[in-house]
């Protein structure tokens, strides 16, 4: 997959979590304008390979920004980043007037929680900027008895809408969408069965960082994620976005050095 200048194949890349936002669900990941640049100088030395910056938290029963609000709380520190680092910018919104500034201001790719399916202008303004873009499974209603039916038509759908927009194939990736519209035994069975999304034709990203399904508190939760990010490099995904890059890359190498050695 190419994000940006960056060409991503065999291996599983780790995308750093950098949230602008006061009310992510881990306040150790929210950042501002003061201390962006310190959090991804540390995340590019720790090994991340892509950043995600996201300026409206997704976090269960969130209340939602504009489009406006979210635009004021990335485009500096954006610009900054881009300045002053050479590495891939995702930026994690599901608005179209968002994405075009982002992608004015420099980012490579929109991380969309909706898919292309929120916002009507979305693919198209990917499209007109040559960018990347990760298309994730979502719903309005939580999902019940067979999972992988909606999971895969709705990605495939959001797939066919990013081609006939002019998105390149191999500026694509998918993500099934842990966390979202799914209870905890049904990410537990996304998660179980991640390579069953493969065939879809596209790299996979994995976004399980210390999220509720992994049960107590956030601050608890990092040696589960590891192990997902464990399981992930045995699932051949591309992409996992976490908030603790320095662990999850050396899990990432250790994992791989068992299945070389």
């Amino acid at each position: 997959m190419i994000i940006g200048n960056k060409n991503f194949q065999n291996y599983t890349y780790v995308m750093a979590i950098i949230n602008l936002t006061p009310d992510s669900f881990w306040k150790e990941s929210r950042k501002t304008c003061d201390n962006v640049l310190f959090a991804v100088e540390k995340a590019v030395k720790d090994g991340a390979t892509v950043i995600d910056i996201g300026a409206q938290s997704s976090r269960p029963n969130y209340v939602e920004v504009s489009a406006d609000e979210e635009i004021s709380r990335f485009e500096k520190p954006l610009e900054l980043i881009k300045q002053n680092f050479d590495v891939p910018v995702s930026v994690d919104t599901y608005f179209s007037k968002s994405a075009r500034i982002a992608l004015e201001t420099g980012a490579d790719m929109i991380n969309d929680i909706w898919g292309l399916t929120h916002d009507c202008g979305m693919a198209e303004i990917i499209a007109q900027f040559n960018a990347s873009v990760c298309i994730m499974h979502n719903a309005k209603n939580a999902l019940s008895g067979n999972i992988w039916r909606p999971i895969t038509e709705f990605l495939q759908n959001s797939v066919k809408i990013a081609l006939e927009s002019g998105i390149s194939k191999e500026k694509i990736c998918l993500d099934g969408g842990i966390g979202f519209a799914k209870n905890k035994d049904q990410n537990h069975e996304l998660l179980n069965g991640y390579e069953r999304l493969l065939p879809l034709g596209y790299p996979l990203l994995l976004g399980t960082s210390r999220k509720s399904m992994f049960g107590g508190l956030p601050e608890e939760r990092l040696p589960q994620t590891i192990e997902s990010t464990r399981l992930a490099v045995r699932k051949s995904v591309l992409f996992v976005r976490v908030h603790d890059v320095k662990e999850n890359v050396e899990a990432i190498k250790e994992e791989y050095a068992k299945i070389n050695g």
